[in-house]
């Protein structure tokens, strides 16, 4: 039992908890990249211990809407699409402070389709974990003082800018959204030895 409790802590401790409120901000540069289509679904998506219950079209609707919000800003020359699964969400219930504060949390996985292409840029879907954003309102869980739609907007921004993080990264190591795209095949090449 405390050999999970630690390795879920180690998870949490790695998760992407990012901070959704640039989108006034110009956007992050990302090549020709045009949003095509935005699939958002949750076939057999799992709610957490201590999480609000979110139907889920509602969940997935919010989603979609804030990947729209983001990507939609985006203007480059060729379509792109996103194919994204709700595995699992926790909207935090509220809780005794200190005690139990349970925190919001979201896990997607994520496909990426080059339109021209014909063809997916990541072989294998990635998986992105988000924590609710830290503020002074979250600091003991936003279950205390924010409601489920309030949770489920901000949570639905974190995944649509966690998704931003990983295309800009895929973009610097595999060039994707340039005509020197590399499809990520989930294989790390060897390290060289000396």
């Amino acid at each position: 039992m405390l050999k999970k409790a630690v390795w879920m802590l180690g998870a949490l401790a790695l998760s992407a908890c990012v901070n959704s409120a640039d989108l006034n901000d110009p956007a992050v540069p990302l090549g020709d990249f045009s949003l095509g289509h935005n699939v958002v679904v949750a076939p057999k998506v799992a709610k957490g211990p201590a999480s609000r219950e979110v139907p889920k079209d509602e969940l997935t609707a919010s989603i979609q809407a804030a990947m729209a919000e983001r990507f939609d800003r985006y203007d480059g020359p060729k379509d792109y699409h996103f194919g994204l699964s709700v595995e699992a969400y926790v909207l935090a219930k509220p809780g005794i402070p200190v005690l139990l504060s349970p925190k919001s949390a979201m896990i997607v996985q994520l496909t990426v389709w080059d339109d021209a292409l014909g063809a997916k840029l990541n072989t294998e879907p990635a998986q992105i974990t988000v924590l609710e954003e830290l503020s002074g309102q979250n600091v003991f869980g936003s279950g205390l003082l924010k409601t489920g739609d309030q949770q489920l907007q901000e949570m639905s921004r974190s995944v649509a800018k966690a998704v931003e993080n990983y295309l800009v990264a895929q973009n610097a190591e595999y060039g994707w959204f340039t005509e020197d795209a590399r499809i990520d095949t989930g294989e790390k090449p060897e390290p060289e030895s000396r």
